[in-house]
């Protein structure tokens, strides 16, 4: 990419003038792009830098302009103005370096990056495992989940289109309290309303899922509440351990569950590779702490086994109960050895909410001291979490919001849209709406920081303008309207005249060459929202061409120019919705 070019010229040319009297120059040269058109396209503070990096220094006549910033990046300025690719070089206060590119060569640079299918980063080749959803079975699959899938999704399609192996896991707690105050509340209601689990079988997967939220939710009351069924609970949940094979409800609700998840997966677009349970990894954490007691890992304190985190600046914290129970920690534990056999990662990445933050940093430091190249390739990513201020969207269990209300509310809205006729006519309608609702959410997710929580509106989630995840769809329809439009016009196109273009035209230009950067970038960052706002950047842009030039009807060379960036915008819009898990519908 062109950036990648620039930092290679202004290396060479700093390099001929400061060689020895700096460190690793690839370091220093950072190029960014510009913070607006009158800066040109990319700006670098390199002469800065090095001022700053070497204020001590004064060596020679040469390294006296580290002292003067605009001295040396005139120096670079006029040793790099004649590259073939620099229109203009400007020098500012009190040390900028700012390139113009000619337009030919960024029209040529878009129409090449549209055709590549990988990009190249730090990750290429890499084998990575991101882990991410990780819902409990016997519980709802709530927002916080829909937050780590939108997340954990986005983060694996970019480090596929860089270049790594990317693999998906799903992490998920199939034993624990959960489970016993669930299945206790099965039992409690099947006594108390008569009925048998044989009838069960025969309502509705949504009916089955709904009598496993009332029935945990039972259990989790009376776990607090009443102390006969905590005592109840604590003798069922050790039985769970021992022979959960043998257990009925059990067997049944992990079922109905984990059906249940798929169908959610399949509506939000991904797919796992790794199914991880807690009942699986648990025995082989187990043993992992009880290996590494005598080695001085781990201690005894109670009757239990802990970590003592304080030893390292942290807390401490249970990973063998006096029940000789693993708990999450130790099951965690195990899991970190079995993702890596199954797959030899490189990096492993674990995507949840940022509520368990420190939980994470005690995790990884227990892996460090069993295994310190594990840790080192153990990465935590946190998000924030979902806020639904000016009214919640009610749960059918109404204890916690579930994802599947949550999309459901998003799609009844898409398909008013539609019965108020804002969206195309010959499409169809239900496929749309779902498009739409699950594009609107996950937008309204990713397009902020991750690690901040979310203000969830729908009025601004579902807004045909502004910068949401229909106004990019609608965007990306309108551009395909317009390229199939000029398909039935007997005007031809011709050769693309990229010269004496509009400032509209221009615009876009200057936006749409950014498009590899930005993904190489948010990639290497984690940071979907890169994406986002670039897309929202790219949409505005474009829609202010539409509206104020004519495309299809114009003259020549107007008309080939602005279909190029027609299509050039339609595809840059469709791949990196996608990026965030989005799908684009070629009408709305």
């Amino acid at each position: 990419m062109i950036r990648d070019q620039i930092k290679r010229d202004v290396i060479g040319s700093a390099g001929q003038r400061v060689s020895g009297l700096v460190g690793n120059l690839d370091d220093l040269v950072a190029i960014d792009r510009s913070s607006g058109e009158q800066f040109g396209d990319y700006t670098t503070n390199v002469a800065l830098r090095l001022a700053t990096s070497n204020k001590q220094q004064a060596i020679s006549n040469e390294a006296q302009l580290y002292h003067s910033p605009m001295e040396f990046a005139k120096k670079l300025a006029d040793s790099l103005k004649d590259q073939p690719y620099v229109k203009k070089l400007e020098v500012k206060e009190p040390g900028f370096l700012n390139f113009f590119i000619k337009e030919e060569v960024l029209a040529r640079e878009v129409e090449n990056v549209l055709k590549m299918d990988k990009f190249e980063s730090k990750f290429s080749g890499k084998k990575i495992v991101v882990e991410f959803t990780d819902p409990n079975p016997f519980k709802e699959f709530h927002v916080g989940h829909l937050f780590s899938n939108s997340v954990g999704e986005a983060i694996s399609r970019m480090l596929d289109i860089v270049g790594a192996q990317v693999k998906r896991a799903n992490y998920q707690g199939d034993v624990g309290l959960h489970v016993a105050k669930c299945i206790w509340g099965i039992r409690n209601n099947i006594k108390m309303q008569k009925s048998k689990i044989k009838d069960l079988k025969k309502k509705s997967l949504q009916e089955r899922i709904d009598f496993l939220g009332l029935a945990y939710t039972e259990g989790a009351s009376a776990y607090e509440t009443d102390s006969k069924a905590k005592e109840e609970i604590a003798k069922l949940n050790k039985e769970i351990y021992e022979r959960l094979d043998q257990i009925e409800e059990y067997k049944l609700g992990k079922a109905w569950s984990l059906e249940n998840f798929e169908a959610i997966y399949k509506r939000l677009g991904t797919k796992f590779d790794f199914y991880y349970f807690e009942s699986e990894v648990g025995q082989e954490g187990l043993k992992i702490v009880r290996d590494n007691l005598q080695k001085g890992v781990f201690e005894e304190s109670q009757g239990a086994i802990i970590f003592p985190g304080e030893k390292h600046h942290l807390h401490n914290r249970v990973f063998i109960t006096g029940q000789a129970l693993p708990t999450y920690e130790a099951k965690e534990l195990g899991l970190a050895f079995r993702k890596y056999e199954d797959f030899a990662y490189d990096l492993s990445i674990i995507v949840t909410g940022n509520e368990i933050v420190d939980y994470f940093r005690v995790l990884i430091m227990a892996i460090e001291q069993v295994d310190p190249k594990l840790a080192a390739k153990t990465l935590h990513i946190a998000h924030g979490m979902l806020r639904m201020p000016g009214g919640k969207v009610s749960s059918r269990l109404g204890n916690v919001i579930s994802a599947q209300s949550l999309l459901d509310e998003a799609k009844k809205r898409a398909l008013k849209l539609a019965a108020e006729k804002k969206i195309a006519k010959d499409v169809d309608v239900e496929s749309v709406a779902e498009k739409v609702a699950v594009g609107a959410v996950k937008y309204a997710l990713l397009k902020g920081n991750a690690n901040q929580d979310i203000k969830f509106s729908f009025d601004e989630a579902m807004a045909l303008e502004g910068n949401s995840g229909p106004y990019l769809q609608y965007t990306y329809a309108r551009c395909n309207s317009v390229l199939v439009k000029s398909q039935k016009s007997k005007v031809k196109s011709q050769k693309i005249d990229i010269l004496g273009q509009s400032t509209e035209e221009e615009l876009i230009l200057r936006t749409l060459v950014h498009f590899e950067e930005v993904v190489v970038d948010a990639a290497v960052n984690f940071s979907p929202n890169t994406v986002a706002n670039f897309l929202y950047e790219v949409a505005q842009k474009y829609n202010n061409l539409y509206n104020n030039l004519r495309i299809i009807d114009s003259g020549e060379p107007e008309r080939s120019r602005r279909l190029f960036l027609t299509e050039a915008t339609a595809k840059v819009l469709k791949k990196s919705l996608f990026l965030l898990g989005i799908e684009a519908p070629s009408k709305m």
